[in-house]
């Protein structure tokens, strides 16, 4: 085979096929945008097409869940995971009902660098690395091949990542006993920003003020959790100085401009209710108008409980939260990415045509005009 997909928009670099690959004829490599594919070695490729076959965005239904899913308010009772929480801490309440049960979770984490990767944690202390939203696609590496290790060694696991990452690995680990033991999360997902404009945006940091980063939070609750401040808050601090600094020009590439989002975001088919995962978890957007007495300042989860195993975790995990049922068409309402894909604009190509060009401290500067 010469390759898994016809067209960048159909890989969404979950990394199913490098570890489904039995001759390990497959490699992950960035192309100009930073983004991670599927690259065959044909001298080791024997065309058995178990990369096809996993794919989960040629799989036929996608690996998601066919029936409707409940949908529910919630809140952790600890003030104290709410301000450490990217939403209302529903991710902490799930992750310690599995990991009381003596499980390993794996969520996103940072690098010693701040690159952006999976991990494995055993702790809650390494757990509560994965709470805060990162918003650059993560490298996953081998860890579909450690989660199924831990499954054979009879270990409860936790897997929390975008919805591709979610039915990737449901295609990875397929049909067999192990997944009884394995529960999914995915996130509701605006799209999956450029790991190169990252790497391009840190350095960019470090230079305008001197020294290397030594902490980096998107979505610090240092202000008000609403939607209007979701995309306000970039809070850094380097070696130079003990200042902390808020810039939020990333946020204005990937949210405002569109321009850094990975090409198969805009064919994205898990932008519905229907989802490759036991449970989904987010922001509560518009509680506020739906039920005011939910409101919180310091976050508010919504809950999509998918099937039978998301609703044994949910209840699992009721002595940390407060929930309660909603009408799935306030989430409707509110989450464009329940609804449909990202729409890219139609500069995109001439954005990346300037980066590779002029680079990104050029891209910075027409930002500032």
């Amino acid at each position: 085979m010469e390759r898994v997909y016809l067209k960048r928009e159909n890989c969404c670099g979950c990394s199913a096929c490098y570890n489904i690959c039995p001759t390990k004829a497959i490699t992950m490599k960035p192309d100009e945008e930073g983004f991670l594919y599927p690259v065959i070695d044909e001298s080791l490729c024997i065309d058995c097409y178990s990369c096809v076959n996993v794919c989960p965005l040629i799989t036929e239904g996608n690996n998601k869940e066919k029936t409707t899913p409940d949908f529910y308010v919630a809140k952790h009772k600890s003030e104290e995971v709410l301000m450490n929480s990217t939403s209302g801490g529903a991710f902490t309440a799930i992750s310690d009902a599995i990991l009381g049960l003596g499980g390993v979770i794996y969520g996103v984490d940072y690098d010693d660098e701040f690159k952006v990767l999976h991990r494995r944690a055993e702790t809650y202390q390494e757990r509560n690395r994965f709470r805060i939203s990162k918003y650059v696609q993560s490298n996953l590496g081998d860890i579909f091949k450690e989660i199924n290790k831990d499954l054979e060694e009879g270990r409860k696991v936790l897997f929390t990542g975008t919805p591709c990452q979610a039915a990737g690995l449901r295609g990875f680990i397929g049909d067999s006993k192990l997944t009884e033991n394995l529960y999914v999360c995915d996130l509701i997902c605006h799209s999956i920003p450029s790991p190169i404009i990252w790497e391009d945006y840190k350095k960019l940091l470090e230079k305008e003020h001197g020294g290397k980063l030594t902490n980096v939070q998107f979505r610090s609750k240092i202000i008000d959790w609403t939607r209007e401040n979701s995309n306000k808050s970039f809070l850094y601090t380097t070696s130079g100085s003990e200042e902390i600094l808020n810039d939020e020009r990333f946020y204005k590439l990937f949210f405002g401009l569109k321009t850094i989002t990975r090409p198969s975001c805009s064919e994205c088919p898990f932008t519905d209710i229907h989802r490759a995962s036991d449970i989904t978890i987010a922001d509560y957007w518009g509680i506020e108008k739906y039920a005011p007495e939910w409101m919180d300042t310091k976050g508010v989860s919504v809950i999509l409980v998918n099937n039978e195993k998301g609703a044994d975790l949910l209840q699992k995990c009721s002595e940390g939260l407060f929930y309660e049922k909603r009408a799935k068409e306030e989430s409707l309402a509110e989450q464009q990415r329940l609804r449909e894909p990202v729409q890219f604009p139609e500069n995109r190509s001439e954005f990346w045509e300037d980066y590779r060009k002029h680079g990104f401290e050029y891209i910075i500067e027409q930002l500032d005009k």
